[in-house]
């Protein structure tokens, strides 16, 4: 009778008391919820993960103050601290935004946005390109990239040790540059910071020759073929062999439109490809840019076209003559990589210049002259000597020659669609009528800004002179002044952009100085200077409002003919005052 309770309290065989074998995810699961650390372990894994987070912004510390000391910031404070150190002025320029902005509530609130955001944006980039860590980091990484084939943002890695640039690239394979859809998406991508671009190049174009027609004056565009139209074989094998140039699907059709509406068009290409089945290569290796001979070729050209239309020609120019000189220079896409200082991936090429003479003086544009050219870099490169390739030989220089003529002559790097035409519609405004006696109009510019650039419409109105509250000293003349600094326009950074020179507008307050003539000068001054000097930032790119100056400044018109070309930003509110030049007077 009690085997069964026996059997019930008889202990179960030793299978069923083992336990079963957990899986990985349950044994991991087990394993975070409790976890063994040693002390020591503990304080170790502490002081690693402090040092990590802390060991970037020390150091960056540690090296700003150390400039400060040594003369290379205005202030000891680091730059982390830069936007609350700048917020009044901020503040000012949000309280302007508010009160130019018609509209309502809302539209107000969005402009005063977008003055905040474009301060952060700049802020933010500042940081990262003033990094300590950043700058120790980037160029052997950026090396090894090259060596990879990679490249970086700006620029890309071709065969033979050629470079290209990204928007030319673009330019090519981002489809028809007419496309409805493709100038819709354009019109609609502004930002909090960027205004959305004008995107139809025709619109722009017509608009500014219907302007010159009315004063008497032709048109003729010249947009610029790109190294990947010309060369693409240097980019991918694919086109070894390849006998045409590339070419974007709308631009016939650009072509044509224009032609249609009165206005000439100059394409170069057929005197590229000549050139190439010569066997000589026509854009230098690293640099965006034509070679001399190239350029030289495109002008003879240009000038037979333009000589059948204007005939001889009406102003003795006096004899002309070429001399020449050998320079070596480092291509702009080559600074874009941000290679190590003494890298010898790239190394610098040589080329052959001719720069123009007139008499026993250098080639200099005359204002006086029927023919203007406006120009970007490709006017701009052989001709300045900031660019690096030596001067007095680029495209204005023997277009003059070519036609036994004087030149005028505007150019400015960069933003060829718009840059050059707000500078003669400046002018205008302020009433110097650069478009007297004028019959032609040369306007240059890269193939790509059809695709990229701001095609926006620029009225060409003449106005009058009137007084201003601004000093400008005698022409000559060198003044001495204190100041303080109202608002100073964005300087790029370094790198970021295919020059390495800027300059930068600043707005002063309560300008004081002493004239030749002992007179008490005293105002505002609206003074350009350098913010950028071989790809380095110079101390005005960091002028922050509140900041006092001491200056030399001289009349912008005594330093015109060297410095217009040199790409530049603006304050937009006094681009009609008349402008200075300054440097810091120490």
């Amino acid at each position: 009778m009690d085997r069964p309770a026996e059997i019930l309290a008889a202990p179960p065989p030793p299978s069923a008391t083992r336990p079963r074998p957990l899986s990985r995810e349950e044994q991991a699961k087990r394993e975070i919820g409790h976890t063994d650390i040693s002390p020591p372990i503990k304080w170790l894994l502490l002081v690693i993960l402090l040092g990590t987070i802390l060991v970037e912004p020390v150091l960056q510390h540690v090296c700003e103050i150390r400039k400060y000391r040594l003369g290379q910031r205005d202030t000891p404070w680091p730059a982390a601290y830069d936007l609350w150190r700048t917020s009044p002025g901020i503040a000012r320029e949000m309280r302007l935004a508010w009160n130019g902005r018609d509209g309502g509530w809302f539209g107000k609130v969005s402009a005063a946005n977008s003055v905040l955001m474009g301060h952060m944006s700049r802020w933010e980039n500042a940081l990262k390109d003033e990094s300590v860590l950043g700058g120790f980091v980037r160029p052997p990484t950026q090396e090894i990239l090259c060596r990879l084939g990679a490249g970086n943002e700006k620029a890309y890695v071709g065969r033979d040790g050629w470079l290209f640039y990204r928007p030319e690239i673009e330019y090519l394979t981002h489809g028809p540059f007419l496309d409805p859809r493709r100038l819709a998406r354009r019109l609609a991508s502004g930002s909090e910071t960027v205004a959305a671009p004008q995107p139809d190049p025709r619109r722009a174009i017509i608009d500014f020759a219907n302007q010159l027609r009315s004063r008497g004056v032709e048109l003729l565009v010249m947009p610029v073929p790109s190294k990947a139209m010309i060369h693409p074989e240097k980019l991918s094998a694919r086109y070894d062999g390849h006998g045409q140039a590339l070419q974007n699907a709308s631009f016939e059709h650009f072509r044509g439109d224009l032609e249609a509406a009165g206005v000439s068009v100059f394409d170069a290409s057929a005197v590229m490809l000549e050139g190439k089945q010569a066997g000589e290569p026509q854009f230098l290796k690293t640099d965006t840019h034509w070679t001399p001979a190239t350029m030289q070729r495109c002008a003879g050209e240009l000038a037979n076209l333009i000589r059948t239309r204007l005939g001889p020609s009406p102003a003795a120019v006096g004899e002309m003559s070429t001399g020449q000189q050998t320079v070596a220079g480092l291509g702009d896409l080559a600074v874009m990589l941000r290679l190590p200082a003494g890298q010898t991936l790239y190394p610098p090429q040589t080329v052959t210049i001719r720069p123009v003479q007139r008499g026993a003086e250098m080639w200099r544009p005359d204002r006086s002259a029927d023919v203007l050219l406006l120009g970007d870099s490709y006017a701009n490169i052989y001709s300045l000597a900031a660019m690096g390739w030596g001067e007095g030989a680029g495209l204005a220089e023997h277009l003059s020659l070519a036609l036994g003529r004087p030149l005028d002559v505007l150019i400015r790097n960069d933003s060829g669609a718009y840059a050059t035409r707000q500078m003669l519609a400046d002018e205008l405004a302020r009433g110097s009528d650069r478009l007297a006696g004028k019959k032609l109009v040369i306007w240059e510019f890269a193939v790509r800004e059809l695709s990229e650039g701001d095609w926006r419409l620029i009225p060409m109105t003449l106005g009058e002179a009137r007084p201003s509250v601004f000093v400008v000293p005698p022409a000559g003349t060198v003044l001495r002044i204190t100041g303080t600094v109202v608002q100073a326009s964005p300087a790029p950074r370094p790198g970021s952009v295919p020059y390495k020179d800027h300059i930068v507008a600043v707005h002063l307050r309560d300008v004081r100085g002493e004239g030749a003539d002992g007179r008490d000068i005293r105002g505002e001054a609206y003074v350009l200077m350098w913010s950028m000097r071989d790809g380095v930032w110079t101390e005005a790119a960091r002028y922050r409002e509140g900041q006092a100056l001491r200056l030399r400044i001289r009349p912008w018109a005594d330093v015109a003919g060297q410095l217009d070309r040199i790409n530049r930003s603006s304050i937009e509110e006094l681009q009609l005052e008349e402008p200075c030049w300054g440097e810091v007077d120490r």
